[in-house]
This record gives structure tokens, C-alpha cells and sequence, in this order.
């Protein structure tokens, strides 16, 4: 498997891929898979995603579900 890997930026909501990597891509006749990772920007939306996670999580528990907590 060959991987690709560039730094971008998106404008428009499109990703600008560098004229090296379009001329690489131009040769692929598969399908691609798209790995967009980026820096943490923001602690305190970090924080209200896992709240909102753990809450969505909690909803699935029942009091009957306590049984399990003994063991």
C-alpha cells in the first residue's frame, strides 16, 4: 500500500492538493481513502464532546443495570 502525505489548506471547504501529489493521483484508476488529521484548537469544545459522549452513553443504563455493579 502507498500512502501520501502533505500539508494543506482548506479553503472553500476543499482540501488544496499540492501539483506533486495531483500528478501521483492521476495515475491511481482505484479508490483512495482520505486521512485528514489536525491539531486539538480548542480544549473547551474537546470538553463538551466528551460530556455530551458520556451522557449519550449514560442513557442507555438503567437502575436494573446496577446488579452488575456488585461484581
Amino acid at each position: 500500500m502507498k500512502a501520501l502525505e502533505f500539508e494543506s489548506k482548506v479553503k472553500d471547504n476543499q482540501i488544496l492538493i499540492p501539483s506533486n501529489i495531483q500528478s501521483a493521483l492521476q495515475s491511481q484508476k482505484d479508490n483512495v481513502r482520505v486521512i485528514i488529521l489536525f491539531e486539538d484548537s480548542d480544549i473547551y469544545e474537546d470538553s463538551i464532546f466528551k460530556k455530551a459522549t458520556q451522557d449519550q452513553f449514560l442513557n442507555g443504563y438503567s437502575d436494573s443495570d446496577s446488579i452488575y455493579d456488585k461484581y
